[in-house]
Formats: structure tokens, C-alpha cells, sequence
């Protein structure tokens, strides 16, 4: 008959790890996972989304001061969609946001939203080669012909709708280029303020157009305030207007410009 003899199995036991070790064990793995989820949101910043903070009545009430905005990377941009970009020609006057060192950090991180500084954000109202003009015997700005109904997000006061533009303007889109106006037209220093504007290489209206690569993406939903949640979609308007008749000038015509907004 065979005995055992628990005292001489030869097994190794594991000695209980002493505090010090499990403690920086759980420190180092705390920040593996902070790594990577900061890693995961500088990719999601950089490529996917981005989020910005509202800075200013331009696009009210479709927009107002506060509201925190996510900007699609991908997919594109088209007419109608309220688009994100970074300042083509010096549009932004007087001081901008400052940023703590910190903030700047968690901005670029995705963490905090951007605070605006920078950037603007209107409604892409032409595309490349498209004729956009204002305004016909009814008021309305048209885009290759058809006149737009801005009725659904022209900013309104005590029932009463700004005009779509208290400026006669007729242009063509250049190549690579948009036009932008903001929904508070009496409110928003947007594309028709710089058609006369000669500090982009000399040229009258070159400072007006948002060149394409300068924009960030389009608004898919407002984040925050809660109250506030919702998604954007093209305003219906937008389907019936028809393309371009001819292909995009590689410069912008001006056929009538204000002196100014």
C-alpha cells in the first residue's frame, strides 16, 4: 500500500505577493488602461469626430452661445450641411479663447471640447462652380437658378424671420472652394462680408470662398446642454437644387459684391 505524505509532494507554493508589488502591479495596469483609452480617443479625434464648443450667435437658434457640437471627419460635405472650418482668411477679429496648457492637452486629446478659437462654423450654402446669388423680387438667395426656402432655419425673433440677406450679392463658386452663410444672417460676418476683400493674394473675393481643405467636417448632432440634444439633417430645400451648368473657375467670379457687411 502506497502512503502520501502532504509534506513532501515536492509542489512549489506561491508566496503571497507582498503590498508593495501588488500595489504598483494594479498602478501599472491603471495606466495601461489610461494609455490606451487616451491613445483610442486621440485616434477618434484625429480621424472620426471632433468636439467644439459654440462661441457665438452666427448660426442662432439653429446653434446657440454654449452648445457643444460633434463634427463628422468622414463622409464628407454637402449643400445644406452646417460645416466646421478653420479660418480661410482672417475672418475672426479681437482677441480669441485662451488656453491653459492643460486645457490645450485635453483639447487635443478629445477630452474637452474645442473652445472655437480658430475655427467657425456656417452653413455651406454653395459648392464648387455653383452661381449663388441674392436676391429675387421675393428676397430669397438662389443657387444655380433655384431659389432656396431658408424658412426652416433662418433665424426668427418674436415670430419674425431675418431676411435671407439684407445684401445684393451674385458670385461663382471656384474650384475647391464653398460658399458659407450663417442661419443669423444679421449676425454672421460669413462669405458675403469679404467679397471685395483683396488680402488673399490681391484678389477681390478670394478671402469670401472657404477652400475645402480647410474644413473640418460636417455637424452630425448637438452633445450638449442636454436639453439641447439633437441631429442635424439637410434641410429639404437643398434636394431641388440642380448642378452647376458649367465646371468651377479656378478663380472666383464676382459679378456683384456689397462693400461690406
Amino acid at each position: 500500500m502506497e502512503s502520501t505524505d502532504d509534506s513532501g509532494t515536492g509542489a512549489t507554493q506561491e508566496k503571497e505577493r507582498s503590498f508593495p508589488r501588488r500595489f504598483f502591479s494594479g498602478v501599472g495596469e491603471i495606466a495601461l488602461i489610461l494609455v490606451g483609452a487616451l491613445l483610442i480617443s486621440t485616434l477618434l479625434r484625429g480621424f472620426v469626430a471632433q468636439m467644439f464648443s459654440i462661441p457665438s450667435g452666427s448660426m442662432e437658434n439653429t446653434l446657440k452661445v454654449g452648445d457643444r457640437v460633434l463634427v463628422a471627419k468622414f463622409g464628407g460635405f454637402q449643400r445644406g450641411d452646417v460645416v466646421v472650418f478653420e479660418d480661410p482668411a482672417h475672418w475672426l477679429s479681437g482677441p480669441q479663447p485662451a488656453h491653459t496648457p492643460m486645457e490645450q492637452v485635453l483639447e487635443f486629446i478629445g477630452v474637452l471640447p474645442n473652445p472655437g478659437g480658430g475655427y467657425l462654423i456656417k452653413r455651406a450654402i454653395g459648392m464648387p462652380g455653383d452661381r449663388v446669388t441674392c436676391c429675387t423680387a421675393e428676397g430669397a438667395v438662389t443657387v444655380n437658378g433655384t431659389a432656396l426656402d431658408e424658412s426652416q432655419y433662418l433665424y426668427s425673433e418674436d415670430g419674425v424671420q431675418v431676411a435671407p440677406s439684407n445684401l445684393p450679392f451674385d458670385v461663382i463658386v471656384p474650384a475647391d472652394h464653398i460658399f458659407v452663410m450663417g442661419d443669423h444672417r444679421n449676425a454672421s460676418a460669413d462669405s458675403r462680408c469679404h467679397l471685395r476683400d483683396t488680402r488673399v493674394g490681391g484678389k477681390p473675393g478670394a478671402a469670401a470662398f472657404v477652400p475645402t481643405n480647410k474644413v473640418v467636417g460636417a455637424a452630425v448632432a448637438i452633445v450638449a446642454p442636454l436639453d439641447r440634444l439633437s441631429t442635424f439633417r439637410v434641410p429639404e430645400t437643398f434636394a431641388r437644387i440642380p448642378k452647376p451648368e458649367r465646371e468651377a473657375p479656378a478663380e472666383p467670379t464676382i459679378i456683384e459684391a456689397p462693400a461690406g457687411c
